[in-house]
C-alpha cells in the first residue's frame, strides 16, 4: 500500500524540492538530508502522487527515485519534462542500469546518481541544479513567459 508523506519541510533559502521515492525510510532520510541543507521539501513515496504535485505545484527541482530495473521513475521524469522542460530532475538509482541511464538522460534528466550513505552526492545535484535553475530565470512563471515570448517571435 502506498502511503502519500505530504509533509513538507520549509526552509527561508534554497529550492522548492520535490523528493519521491517508493521506500518511506530512504524518503525520510532523504527528506531530512536535503532539508538540512537549506532547502524546502515536498515528498511522497509514490510515483503516482509525484505526478499530481507536480500538476499542482510549482518546484525549483525534482529527485526521483529509479524505482527498480523497469524504471518506475519514468512517469515523474515525463511528467516533469513534459510540463516544463527547464524543470531540472535528478534520478537516483541504488543500483545503477546503463539502459536506465541512457534512458533518463534521453527523457531529459540533468543528473543520473548513485546516492551513497551520506547521501552527499544528492546534496550535490541539489545545489548545482537549483542554483542553476535560479540563476537563470528567478522563478518559473518567468521562465514560460520568455519561452513563451521566444515561440511568439517577441524575443530573439
Amino acid at each position: 500500500m502506498n502511503q502519500s508523506v505530504e509533509k513538507h519541510l520549509v526552509s527561508d533559502r534554497g529550492a522548492v524540492v520535490l523528493l519521491v521515492d517508493e521506500d518511506l525510510e530512504y524518503l525520510e532520510s532523504m527528506r531530512g538530508i536535503i532539508h538540512r541543507s537549506g532547502h524546502s521539501v515536498s515528498a511522497c513515496n509514490s510515483y503516482t502522487e509525484g505526478v499530481r504535485q507536480l500538476e499542482s505545484g510549482a518546484f525549483d527541482i525534482v529527485v526521483v527515485g529509479q524505482g527498480s530495473r523497469n524504471f518506475e521513475g519514468r512517469c515523474v521524469l515525463e511528467c516533469a519534462t513534459a510540463f516544463d522542460r527547464h524543470l531540472p530532475v535528478v534520478v537516483v538509482a541504488r543500483n545503477v542500469e546503463m539502459g536506465c541511464y541512457l534512458e533518463a538522460m534521453q527523457l531529459g534528466a540533468v543528473d543520473y546518481i548513485s546516492p551513497g550513505l551520506s547521501g552527499s552526492e544528492i546534496t550535490r545535484a541539489v545545489q548545482t541544479h537549483a542554483v542553476h535553475r535560479k540563476s537563470r530565470t528567478g522563478n518559473v512563471k518567468s521562465e514560460r513567459a520568455t519561452a513563451a515570448a521566444i515561440s511568439a517571435g517577441l524575443v530573439a
